[in-house]
C-alpha cells in the first residue's frame, strides 16, 4: 500500500492548551462578560449589539450553556464547543478543517470567536450577517450538526427540564428559534478582548509594552509590503481586518491541486514519520475533497470565485492553522506564502505581489504578529469552563 521509504520529518513539539487556572472566574462572571459585551476594550471600539438585543448576565449565562450543549446536534455527540474549544482560542488547533457529526468533514476551518463581535458578514464566504441569525446553517448542515430542521431542535429544548427556566430569566418567555440565536450571539459578543501588547504600546502609550523585532515588524507591516491594506490600523483603535473579500490566489492554488493531486500523498503515521502514499489508494478510504469557490458560493457572480473575507489577525498566535481551510500550520508559512507573491495566479488581487522581505523581516513581522495576543484569554477560558455547564 505504501510507496516510497518512510521520511522523518521535524516534528514541533503540540502546542501547551490555554488554562484558565491563572484566572479564576469571579462568581459574577456572567455580569462581567455581559458588560464586555458592550464594552470598548483597549485597541477595539465599542461593541455592537443590535437594539433589540442588549446583552444581560441570564442571556450570557443561557448562550454558554447551549454553546456547551451536545443535544444541539442530531445525535446528542456534537456542541459549538467542539469545533471552537475555549483552550485552543476558541478555535481547532488540532484539524486544519472542521469536524462534524460522525466524522464528516466541513471543506474550512473553524475561525476564531474572540471578537467575532466585530465580524461582519460572518463565514469565511460572508454567507450570514448577524450572530443573531449564524447558528442555524451549522445546526442543520449535515456535515456539522445534522438536524433535519432548526424548529427540531426549538421542540427538543422544549422537552429538556433545564431550559425553561433559563428561558423564562433571559426572555421571559419560552425557547424559540429567536431565542436560542440572542442568547448565543450575546455570550459570543461576550468574548471581546483587546489589551494586547501591541494595544499597550500603541493606543495605551507603553514604549516598552513589546519588542524591539516587533516594532520593526510594525513599521514593515503598515509599509511598503502593504499588508495594513487589507488588516488595517487606526488612530485609536484597529481590528486588523477591512472586513471584505479578496482573490489572494489561494483557493485557485488550492482548487488546481484538488483537481490535479500529485501522484502520491504525504501521510503521517506517527509522529515525525510520513509515509507518501498512492492518490487511488487514498481516494478510496477518504471523501473527494469539495470545491469551494469562496465568496462565489454566495453571490454567483463570477468576480466573486475564490474570494474569501480578510480575518482579522488579533490573537492569530494562538489560532492556527490558517488560511480558510487550514493549509498552512504556522505564521512563517503564511508569511512566506505573502512573501514570494501569493499563488502567482493571474486574476488575483494585484497586492498580491513578490515582497522581497529578508529573513530577518520575516521574523520581525511574525514577532508584530506574535504581540496581538491579548492577555485575557485565560480569563475567557476560567469563564468558559466555570461551573461547567451540562456538557452532556
Amino acid at each position: 500500500m505504501l510507496v516510497g521509504a518512510a521520511t522523518a520529518q521535524p516534528y514541533p513539539a503540540a502546542p501547551k492548551q490555554i488554562s484558565g487556572e491563572s484566572c479564576a472566574a469571579p462568581e459574577d462572571w456572567a455580569q462581567r462578560a455581559a458588560a464586555r459585551a458592550s464594552g470598548a476594550p483597549l485597541g477595539l471600539p465599542p461593541v455592537p449589539p443590535p437594539d433589540y438585543n442588549p446583552p444581560t448576565a441570564e442571556k450570557v449565562a443561557l448562550g454558554r450553556k447551549l454553546f456547551f450543549d451536545r443535544r444541539l446536534s442530531i445525535n446528542g455527540t456534537m456542541s459549538c464547543a467542539m469545533c471552537h474549544v475555549p483552550e485552543q482560542g476558541f478555535a481547532n488547533w488540532e484539524v486544519a478543517s472542521a469536524i462534524g457529526v460522525e466524522g464528516r468533514s466541513v471543506k474550512r476551518n473553524a475561525p476564531t470567536l474572540i471578537n467575532v463581535a466585530y465580524m461582519a458578514p460572518l463565514f469565511h464566504d460572508g454567507r450570514d450577517a448577524a450572530l443573531e441569525t449564524q447558528f442555524i446553517g451549522p445546526i442543520v448542515a449535515r456535515n456539522e450538526m445534522a438536524n433535519p430542521s432548526a424548529g427540531l431542535v426549538v421542540a427538543r429544548l422544549h422537552n429538556m427540564p433545564d431550559y425553561p427556566a433559563l428561558f423564562e430569566a433571559a426572555f421571559g418567555a419560552p425557547a424559540s428559534l429567536d431565542r436560542i440565536g440572542e442568547a448565543l450571539a450575546a455570550y459570543q459578543r461576550s468574548l471581546t478582548l483587546g489589551a494586547s501588547g501591541f494595544d499597550q504600546w500603541l493606543y495605551g502609550g507603553q514604549s516598552a509594552a513589546i519588542s524591539p523585532a516587533a516594532q520593526r515588524g510594525f513599521a514593515l507591516f503598515t509599509g511598503a509590503p502593504g499588508c495594513a491594506s487589507c488588516h488595517p490600523v487606526g488612530d485609536s483603535f484597529a481590528l486588523l481586518t477591512d472586513l471584505q473579500f479578496h482573490d489572494t490566489g489561494y483557493g485557485r492554488m488550492r482548487e488546481a491541486l484538488r483537481q490535479h493531486p500529485p501522484e502520491s500523498v504525504p501521510v503521517q503515521v506517527a509522529p515525525g514519520v510520513v509515509h507518501h502514499v498512492r492518490r487511488e489508494i487514498v481516494a478510496a478510504v477518504s471523501a473527494t475533497r469539495e470545491a469551494d469557490l469562496g465568496r462565489y458560493e454566495v453571490t454567483e457572480d463570477p468576480q466573486d470565485r475564490w474570494k474569501f473575507r480578510t480575518p482579522s489577525l488579533r490573537n492569530v498566535a494562538i489560532t492556527p492553522p490558517y488560511m480558510h481551510d487550514g493549509g498552512f500550520s504556522t505564521l512563517a508559512e503564511v508569511l512566506a506564502f505573502y512573501n514570494e507573491g501569493g499563488a502567482g495566479l493571474p486574476g488575483q488581487d494585484p497586492r498580491i505581489r513578490p515582497l522581497g522581505l529578508s529573513a530577518g523581516d520575516l521574523d520581525d513581522l511574525e514577532a508584530f504578529l506574535r504581540a496581538l495576543t491579548s492577555d485575557g484569554v485565560a480569563c475567557l477560558v476560567a469563564e468558559a469552563r466555570s461551573h461547567p455547564p451540562d456538557n452532556y
